[in-house]
C-alpha cells in the first residue's frame, strides 16, 4: 500500500505517445537553445526517460532531425490539403491558399523550423529527405494550379525558395505575416501568369 505522501506510480507511455513527447520537448529544446542544443542525449534528459529510449526512437541526431521535419511537413500537408479542399476555384484563391498556408505553418512552428531545414543540409542524406517533401508539395501546388496554366518546374522551384525566404523573414519579424503571404501571392500570381503565355 502506498501512503498518501508518496507520488502515484509513473505511467508507462505508449510508442506513439513517447514519440509525442519526445518530438515536443525536441521542439521545444531548438525554439529555446537553438539546433545546435539537440542532442539525443539533452533529449533524453529534458524529456526524463533514458537514453536507449531516445535512441529507440531516432536511433541517430540525423534521425531526429528527420523525424522534426516529417512531424513538421504532416502539419503542414494537412492544413494545406483541408484548405485547398475548402477553398474556391479561382486563381487567385488557390494562389492565396498556398501563400497564406505556407507562411501560417511556418510561423505556427516559428523560428525553429528554419534551423531545422538548414541542418537538414548537413548530410546527403537529411538533403534527400527534404528534397522528397518538397517535390510532394509542390506536385500539390501544380495539381491546384494546373487548371489555370502549365506551371514549369523552375518556376515552382522559384516559388518555393520566395516561400522560404518570406516565412524565414517573417519568423525573424523583419516582415509581418500579412507582406510574406502577400509578397508570396504576388509571386504565385506572376509565375501561373508566365505560364498562360
Amino acid at each position: 500500500m502506498s501512503s498518501p505522501e508518496s507520488p502515484a506510480p509513473r505511467r508507462r507511455l505508449s510508442r506513439e505517445d513517447r514519440l509525442r513527447q519526445l518530438l515536443d520537448i525536441a521542439w521545444q529544446l531548438v525554439r529555446e537553445e537553438g539546433t545546435e542544443a539537440l542532442t539525443l542525449g539533452r533529449l533524453a534528459e529534458l524529456a526524463g526517460v533514458t537514453k536507449p529510449v531516445v535512441y529507440d526512437h531516432f536511433v541517430t541526431r540525423a534521425g531526429l532531425l528527420a523525424a522534426l521535419y516529417e512531424d513538421f511537413d504532416g502539419r503542414q500537408n494537412q492544413v494545406f490539403t483541408e484548405a485547398l479542399d475548402a477553398s474556391g476555384a479561382t486563381l487567385a484563391e488557390r494562389a492565396g491558399v498556398i501563400a497564406s498556408c505556407y507562411v501560417d505553418c511556418v510561423l505556427l512552428q516559428g523560428r525553429e523550423i528554419p534551423g531545422v531545414i538548414a541542418a537538414l543540409s548537413s548530410s546527403p542524406e537529411l538533403e534527400a529527405l527534404k528534397r522528397k517533401y518538397e517535390a510532394i508539395f509542390l506536385d500539390k501546388c501544380r495539381a491546384a494550379l494546373a487548371p489555370f496554366g502549365q506551371v514549369s518546374q523552375p518556376g515552382l522551384r522559384a516559388m518555393l525558395g520566395a516561400a522560404e525566404a518570406l516565412s524565414d523573414a517573417a519568423a525573424s519579424g523583419e516582415i509581418s505575416r500579412e507582406e510574406a503571404q502577400d509578397e508570396l501571392l504576388a509571386t504565385i500570381l506572376a509565375m501561373v501568369n508566365r505560364a498562360r503565355r
